[in-house]
């Protein structure tokens, strides 16, 4: 039996990313799909009260079992961040590019390029929490490559590989991701849901 579930984001790229990770068994809808068109908060000073707050929104306001992620990239020589800021560290507009070159500008030629992508997701099932982490360890560029992916993949490159996340394809992508890592366990616990 197919299994509904929202994604408490309105951002395409993350949606489209979870179509593609998702088994087959699950249907994934959108805020859209639910009517819902604000601009969920997200104020938490973690990725893990981030993503219960979208997550608790989604469900103290239209009853549905949903869940949310926050999503970070934290960087050792900056003291992690941006972090919980990363989507808007360069602003409110939340520009990619923007993110990227404040990030280059203030590694410089910094030696210690270590980063990693954390991705946090909540569940919430009949008013219900179970989070689930994914993390991708890694390190930065000098300069942007590759044209795929969205945020950071393009200065972001995975230990063990050769390309940025913006050169991989996307199930390669999917394979090894923060974002991956974290659903599978999600659907993990979904399926052994009795």
């Amino acid at each position: 039996m197919m299994r509904k579930l929202v994604f408490a984001t309105n951002n395409d790229h993350k949606l489209r990313e979870l179509r593609q990770i998702l088994p087959s068994e699950f249907e994934l809808l959108s805020l859209n799909d639910i009517g819902c068109f604000e601009e969920i908060p997200e104020t938490g000073p973690t990725l893990e009260v981030n993503a219960s707050q979208k997550s608790f929104y989604i469900w103290n306001k239209y009853g549905i079992n949903c869940f949310a992620d926050d999503t970070g990239l934290e960087i050792e020589a900056l003291f992690n961040e941006p972090g919980v800021f990363s989507a808007r560290y360069a602003g409110e507009d939340k520009s990619a590019d923007a993110n990227m070159t404040k990030v280059l500008e203030k590694l410089g030629i910094q030696a210690n390029r270590k980063a990693r992508f954390r991705c946090v997701i909540s569940l919430v099932i009949e008013g219900m929490e179970n989070q689930f982490e994914g993390i991708v360890d890694g390190k930065i560029l000098s300069e942007k490559q590759g044209q795929d992916g969205f945020g950071y993949d393009p200065i972001f490159i995975p230990d063990g590989y050769v390309h940025s996340f913006a050169q991989m394809s996307s199930n390669e992508k999917n394979q090894i991701s923060h974002r991956g890592q974290a659903v599978e366990r999600l659907v993990d616990y979904l399926r052994n849901l009795k």
